[in-house]
């Protein structure tokens, strides 16, 4: 792979793996716009690593202190509030691993049209905008059924232009939690999601004779992991300020962009 396309697609994918957006859209397009040719497993695999490494830092205190409760939970059976909501990230966390591991290929083959990715683009950009705008003042606690609901939902993220935190932060909202927790609890299940998005290319990418250039994807991770941990700085400083409608005002104006160049 060129080192300036390269470059340019980890910055991408750092940029809009946390926002609502999807980054497999934006992943996708510059290959069906401009010609550019896949990015290949090896760069899928590095840029991912990149975000997860982004997540887990920026979260690095509170990864912490929601370990130690839930092993506190566990030796003393002295359950608290930090480990009931760090049970229920890990049932979010849980359906899209094996839906991930069984349509993988399906969704490579089929589902990476630009017809599809404006079409998610649109349709899940006015899903959010209406939960954010239906959203209650009082937030609700974070339980199984919801945790599930919003695990559910993550899966949907395999489809491009739909965005996995997009579509998560839109359930969590629907469900009750306000505009900052439905942001946190989107990144924390993400950890999960992205090492399990990176194993599985890993595994993928084992199977196959492509010798990967390190230096490149070396250079794309670091690019990835920076750009990652800066975005989530911003979409909850945004968040707080604003809400979620800066996305959804993005997410209209490309879908719309995108129906005029298809017709």
């Amino acid at each position: 792979m060129d080192p300036v396309h390269a470059l340019a697609l980890a910055l991408i994918q750092g940029i809009t793996e946390f926002l609502p957006i999807s980054s497999s859209a934006h992943l996708i397009l510059p290959g069906k716009l401009v010609g550019w040719p896949d990015q290949g497993l090896a760069f899928d695999t590095a840029v991912h690593l990149g975000s997860l490494a982004a997540v887990v830092v920026y979260f690095r205190h509170e990864l912490h202190r929601l370990t130690r409760a839930v092993l506190l939970h566990i030796q003393s059976r002295q359950p608290s509030t930090d480990s009931h909501f760090a049970f229920n990230l890990m049932l979010a966390s849980l359906p899209i691993i094996p839906v991930g591991y069984f349509t993988r290929f399906m969704v490579e083959a089929e589902l990476r049209g630009i017809e599809v990715i404006a079409f998610t683009t649109i349709v899940f950009g006015i899903a959010l905008w209406l939960a954010d705008y239906m959203r209650g003042d009082t937030a609700k606690p974070l339980t199984p059924a919801r945790s599930i609901a919003i695990g559910l939902a993550q899966c949907l993220a395999l489809i491009p232009g739909t965005s996995r935190s997009g579509v998560t932060i839109t359930m969590a909202l629907l469900l009750g939690q306000s505009r900052e927790h439905a942001a946190r609890i989107s990144f924390l299940i993400a950890i999960p999601a992205i090492a399990g998005a990176a194993a599985i290319k890993f595994w993928d990418l084992l199977h196959t004779p492509i010798t990967p250039d390190w230096f490149t994807l070396g250079i794309a991770t670091l690019v990835a992991g920076l750009s990652a941990y800066f975005c989530i700085v911003i979409l909850l400083k945004i968040v707080n300020k604003m809400g979620y409608l800066p996305f959804v005002i993005y997410r209209l104006g490309l879908g719309g962009l995108l129906l005029w160049m298809i017709y």
